[in-house]
């Protein structure tokens, strides 16, 4: 049953990231480029943690955790990016 529920949100995910995918290349803005790139960081670490699950491996949770941080840190720079002009001061 577990098995079953964990194959519905891994499809459920999969989803939500083609739709962030196709937000990324084809948002009208690109503030709205830019939040679809996070949202999509966040889906990804849905992904690998819920495949951690399915698996039964603590590797992928240490993975989740390393996008979650570059996913962080690409969305902070972006932003800077757009509002500043650069990233470092």
């Amino acid at each position: 049953m577990t098995a079953l529920a964990l194959d519905i949100v891994v499809g459920a995910i999969v989803v939500a990231m083609l739709l962030c995918a196709w937000r990324v290349l084809r948002g009208p803005e690109t503030v709205d480029r830019i939040l679809a790139l996070d949202t999509l960081y966040v889906n990804v670490v849905a992904l690998v943690v819920v495949l951690g699950m399915r698996q039964q491996t603590e590797l992928l949770f240490e993975a989740a955790l390393i996008v979650a941080m570059l996913g962080f840190v690409g969305t902070v720079a972006l932003s800077r990016y757009l509002t500043r002009g650069d990233v470092i001061e």
